[in-house]
């Protein structure tokens, strides 16, 4: 491989990201009110070990410590979300200042060890007063997030220029709505379908309310996306992997760009889509400065629909190097999707606003944790980025996922994610030996080819 091949762009964003009710805690003070998180984690049976975010990682009370955690890692970014129960405790309505003032401190904190803030509005915990009204598959919800969208962004806006306005909305609308392992726990195709369209409208209709609290944003949304390959050449999964990938990527990519739903996902969603209204594409079809990416793996799709007997044999395969979560490392699937993103849907820049592994993590004898396959993991992705850099693919920057071991939802506190490991009992912070190498490439802003 040709000296350089390694080297990215002079001005590409090096940073980690992570989530409020993730690593927050203090999920009940200084006036923050009810999330769904905090009642879905609270309800016995949903969350492995019967874990909360109660504490999480005590990032509420330990920011400053870790921004300066931050600053030794080199990092030029971080992505973090709002709480909205921390700053609407009623959804709307009345702000709660303490809340407004957290973040605030936040953001000078972070400015002032030369770090760039990006905030993402809803990294899925809604207040549950919201809820209880309806949440998500009830239209009114657009004008609350408006609302929050606009308290925010005029209290950090003079500060934050980089804005994404919700994250993996397919998540929060069919893992929460249909299929019950997030919060709020609801198993209704129906209500998931509306979700995730009042997810779409209450984006679009954000991005103009915080272009104007701050003209000089950059506002994007952040997608989960993972291409979709069919187990064999038959007809019939390649049909299903069709449809999975309207299901999981153009279901939300296409109405973005202003394509309209997929009439294959209309056609298969039926009378669940009626709710329509006239100006709601065009709404949610606002063009944004940049596409956040969350990427960790691929699909392959069998079909359902026909017996094995009768389908062809299988061809496709997951290959044997699997994470904790049962995910296959696949790095090319990146490649392939950041490809699609620009010669497909002609996106003018793009964030890999996720991407990492959870692998078991132990503190060896010596204190440290080393951590070699995501290294491997992290190496190997990033070699994605730059060769999909290299054929004219605008990707601006790098977020790994996470900074912190934290509390990984329906799994609590089991799958560890960090770059930086956590002692979940004293709270005490390790940089594993991931931590290290991405020092290394952010100070050089190259891959080392050895490593």
């Amino acid at each position: 491989m040709s000296e350089g091949m390694y080297t990215f762009p002079k001005d590409f964003i090096w940073g980690v990201a992570t989530a409020s009710y993730q690593i927050e805690g203090a999920w009940d003070e200084d006036g923050k009110g009810e999330s769904i998180w905090d009642r879905f984690s609270h309800t016995p049976g949903k969350i492995d070990n019967g874990d909360t975010g109660d504490v999480a990682c005590d990032h509420y009370h330990r920011w400053r410590d870790d921004v300066t955690l931050m600053k030794e890692l080199g990092l030029k970014a971080y992505r973090f979300s709002i709480a909205w129960p921390r700053i609407l405790p009623d959804g709307w309505g009345e702000v709660n200042q303490v809340g407004i003032d957290f973040y605030s401190q936040l953001v000078d904190a972070l400015l002032e060890m030369g770090i760039e803030p990006f905030v993402t509005l809803y990294h899925w915990d809604l207040p549950q007063i919201l809820q209880d009204e309806g949440g998500w598959p009830v239209r009114k919800i657009v004008d609350a997030f408006t609302e929050y969208a606009d308290v925010v962004s005029r209290a950090l806006g003079d500060r934050v220029k980089n804005w994404i306005t919700l994250n993996e909305p397919w998540v929060s609308a069919f893992v929460g709505y249909s299929m019950g392992h997030h919060a709020p726990g609801y198993t209704d195709q129906d209500k998931a379908i509306a979700a995730s369209h009042h997810l779409l409208l209450s984006h679009g209709q954000a991005v103009p309310v915080i272009r104007a609290n701050c003209p000089a944003a950059n506002v994007g949304i952040t997608l989960n996306l993972s291409p979709q390959e069919p187990a064999s050449p038959s007809v019939a999964d390649r049909k299903a992997s069709t449809w999975m990938d309207g299901y999981i990527n153009r279901l939300f990519l296409d109405p973005l760009v202003g394509r309209g739903y997929p009439q294959d996902m209309v056609n298969s969603f039926g009378n669940a889509m009626e709710f329509i209204k006239p100006g709601d594409m065009d709404t949610i079809s606002v063009p944004v400065d940049f596409l956040g990416v969350n990427y960790y793996s691929r699909g392959i799709v069998r079909s359902n629909n026909i017996s094995e007997e009768d389908n062809e044999p299988r061809t496709v395969f997951r290959g044997d190097e699997i994470t904790e979560m049962d995910w296959e490392v696949y790095p090319k699937g990146l490649y392939n999707i950041l490809g699609r993103l620009y010669f497909d849907y002609a996106i003018p820049a793009i964030h890999i606003t996720e991407n990492g592994a959870a692998f078991v993590d132990e503190v060896s004898h010596n204190g440290q944790v080393d951590d070699p396959h995501r290294v491997s993991y992290l190496k190997r992705h990033l070699e994605m980025v730059k060769k999909a850099i290299q054929i004219g693919v605008p990707v601006k920057g790098y977020f790994a996922w996470s900074l912190l071991d934290n509390f990984e939802w329906g799994y609590g506190y089991s799958k560890r994610f960090g770059i930086v490991y956590v002692d979940f009992q004293t709270q005490q912070r390790i940089p594993k030996s991931s931590a290290k190498w991405y020092q290394k490439v952010i100070l050089e802003n190259e891959l080392d080819a050895t490593a």
